[in-house]
């Protein structure tokens, strides 16, 4: 019985020295208040379960911050948003805090900040909370205010190397800010920024690129109403996810939604340059490739440069459009289209007239004329009168096509369908 006793006091004894150590979180499991610390053996739980906050390592010499999937059994770990990619602990000894000022900061073991929200929030903040959502956005906030727009700072303002549910892809005029997503430098190894990245262009016809460093590698094509052009595979309604994208005075931005809460799925950048549409299976529980790009020859950026079309099912797949030739013929039959096409003949203005191509991805929409009032036949008499112009089109398809972009140059990284949009093109 002596023994017991002795052992009971030991273990009794250990624990009170550990918790002065490590004091756990007196508080919801889903929110942290300005008086406490998350440490990194200490998480934080959305309210249902679906996501968890808290650092992580890969290395033990290297310790992040950032959410992942609670529900979700998966043999990696999910990461979907890391705070501080680029700036990480050093060792375990951190800790993350509502700063004096009503900021967001990671503290490493010599009290020096390693990373903090770059926002400065206002100083009339009464009672600041960090709040983990079922959403997945991690949100500083008035412990009492549910409203969005009120919100002090929110993580999906600033994603990381995924796209959830929700999550804006775009620019915001009125505050400068743009949020694209980057890949990681090696999956499921280290998540500081890769060389890749999906970012949204405002100029022209609005349209997202993915990027290789500096390198514009793959394009989506402009947005027709119900998906973008480059991508026959995006339906209205795809397994209860739906697909928007809006373009206002003040944002431009794409986003999905998920009507059915069992379902999982989020858009992501891979560290080889892989843009993937991911949905999680639970019956096999891993995660399914639902659609990705660059994922065939034509999906490569200018792959068969101006006036030339490229198409998988035809030998060689670059081909010119009627009323064009090879500009290069010697690397035209080596297999090289990225020269693309020039005219056979000079342009006769007022004389010419227009070629009508059906099923395309759109050319690029950057510097193009966008009226979204005009109709198609408006559109195409605007045209003719410009000598500039030289293709037109709808901006939108559902109910017979409205809208009219124009373009008055040459026209880029155009690739063929088995059903897609349809353009005039001079001839």
């Amino acid at each position: 019985m002596g023994g017991s006793r002795n052992l009971l006091t030991f273990f009794l004894f250990g624990f009170t020295t550990l918790l002065a150590l490590f004091p756990t979180l007196s508080i919801s499991a889903d929110t942290l208040t300005t008086s406490q610390f998350l440490r990194t053996n200490q998480t934080l739980l959305s309210p249902n379960a679906i996501f968890e906050l808290g650092f992580f390592s890969y290395t033990n010499s290297t310790w992040y911050l950032g959410t992942w999937y609670k529900t979700i059994h998966d043999r990696d770990r999910t990461v979907v948003w890391v705070a501080n990619r680029d700036a990480p602990l050093e060792n375990s000894t951190g800790f993350l805090k509502i700063g004096d000022k009503g900021n967001l900061v990671i503290i490493d073991q010599s009290q020096k900040i390693v990373w903090s929200m770059n926002q400065t929030t206002t100083t009339n903040n009464n009672n600041p909370v960090l709040q983990l959502l079922d959403s997945g956005n991690l949100v500083l906030k008035e412990a009492n205010e549910n409203d969005p727009a009120k919100f002090l700072w929110q993580s999906f303002d600033y994603p990381t190397d995924t796209l959830l549910p929700g999550m804006k892809l775009g620019w915001n005029f009125d505050t400068g800010v743009e949020k694209h997503i980057t890949s990681w430098r090696v999956t499921n190894q280290d998540p500081s920024s890769g060389d890749f990245s999906f970012k949204l262009d405002y100029r022209g016809l609005p349209e997202i690129f993915l990027w290789n460093k500096n390198q514009r590698i793959y394009r989506s094509g402009p947005w027709n109403g119900e998906r973008f052009s480059g991508v026959p595979e995006m339906q209205p309604v795809t397994d209860s996810i739906k697909f928007t994208f809006f373009v206002g005075q003040h944002e431009v931005y794409y986003t999905f939604s998920i009507g059915n809460q069992s379902l999982f799925s989020r858009l992501s950048v891979s560290p080889v340059g892989e843009l993937q549409r991911l949905t999680w299976i639970q019956s096999s529980q891993l995660w399914n490739k639902f659609w990705y790009a660059p994922k065939d020859q034509c999906d490569n950026y200018r792959e068969c440069g101006p006036y030339g079309v490229c198409d998988t099912n035809a030998s060689p797949v670059c081909q010119c459009v009627r009323g064009f030739r090879p500009k290069n013929r010697q690397a035209w039959n080596l297999r090289d289209g990225s020269d693309g096409c020039v005219r056979n003949t000079e342009l006769g203005c007022g004389s010419d007239g227009f070629l009508h191509v059906e099923n395309v991805k759109l050319p690029e929409t950057t510097t193009v004329f966008v009226n979204r009032s005009m109709g198609l036949v408006e559109c195409g008499d605007l045209c003719r009168r410009n000598c500039s112009c030289t293709a037109y089109a709808n901006i939108e398809i559902a109910n017979g096509g409205s809208g009219c972009v124009m373009w008055v140059g040459e026209l880029l990284d155009v690739r063929r369908y088995a059903r897609e949009g349809k353009i005039c093109m001079s001839d």
